[in-house]
């Protein structure tokens, strides 16, 4: 008998397969806005078959898969972010030293050392991350080479490193709750997209990130909101009630991570108009939202909730 996390796998598959036949039939067949339209849409697509995939490593196999697919996917998304930051050669030493950190804070949920997982990279890394940049380096850009090293520490690793921590945190509820948490944040992102594609008019930052408008941001709350409410006694131990309260919070995190990624991406790219249409299809396309929605949800649930 299949249970609720692998009914839920299959329909998103179908629904997936649906969408992806029925863009493949619509494809226009001359360039233009339509054509514009299309590829914005297929790279959100492919965005969502990532996340298919991960979620099947995250939820149907044991938690230490669960935890090499997030940290192969926390890796890559700070290489891309990396890899988007003008540094000199003296600056590098610090990406090494940043990769490090990396399975040091996964070794944290693999043995369980709640304590020292949510101390290692805002507290340790932080203090001591600076040294080899001070070292033989001399002071010029300190401050801008070793903020942007933990800017991104802190959003690709740390926030993502709370989605592997639930099958750990909580091995009978853990696959269900990272299940709900990515379906509702990838949810947020395709009607916030769709919306503001359809009907929005007042853009949230228009240099930034065109298709996200106010109207799209009202619409994907109130339709996450929902969707948690109905999901949550389907695929977690959290009443409707809460699952309520969990889908504002996913609706109001997502929205904040992707303007801010949104945003990062547009401040390290300016200028680089030929690497920022290179990275429209990456990694950090897949994490933007989960960056935030991760953290908040896993520690609002686990402060209400004994099973965490």
């Amino acid at each position: 008998m299949l249970n609720n996390l692998q009914w839920t796998m299959i329909v998103i598959f179908v629904v997936l397969a649906a969408i992806h036949l029925i863009c493949v039939v619509l494809k226009p067949k001359v360039p233009g806005p339509g054509g514009e339209t299309y590829l914005a849409f297929s790279q959100r697509l492919r965005t969502w078959w990532g996340m298919w995939l991960i979620l099947c490593l995250a939820t149907l196999f044991n938690p230490v898969v669960s935890l090499l697919a997030v940290m192969l996917l926390s890796f890559f998304a700070l290489k891309e972010y990396f890899s988007m930051i003008r540094s000199r050669k003296s600056e590098r030493r610090l990406f090494l030293w940043a990769y490090l950190a990396i399975p040091v804070q996964f070794y944290w949920i693999l043995i369980e050392w709640y304590g020292m997982f949510i101390v290692f990279i805002p507290v340790y890394v932080f203090l001591f991350l600076p040294l080899p940049r001070m070292i033989n380096k001399g002071t010029a850009g300190f401050l801008r080479s070793v903020s942007r090293v933990q800017w991104g520490l802190m959003l690709m690793v740390f926030g993502l490193s709370h989605l592997a921590y639930f099958p750990f945190a909580t091995p009978q509820y853990g696959a269900g709750l990272v299940l709900f948490l990515v379906v509702l944040t990838q949810l947020n992102d395709i009607v916030h997209y769709a919306a503001s594609s359809y009907f929005g008019k007042r853009k949230v930052v228009p240099t930034a990130n065109p298709f996200m408008t106010w109207e799209g941001f009202a619409c994907s709350l109130v339709v996450t909101s929902l969707a948690a409410y109905f999901l949550a006694p389907f695929l977690t131990p959290l009443g409707s009630s809460f699952g309520l309260f969990a889908g504002m919070l996913i609706g109001l995190g997502g929205f904040i991570g992707s303007t801010t990624i949104s945003v990062l991406k547009r401040d390290l790219l300016i200028g680089d108009d030929d690497k920022a249409q290179s990275l429209k299809r990456s990694y950090l396309s897949l994490v933007d939202s989960l960056t935030y929605t991760s953290p908040v949800f896993f520690h609002v649930t686990r402060y209400f909730f004994d099973f965490m």
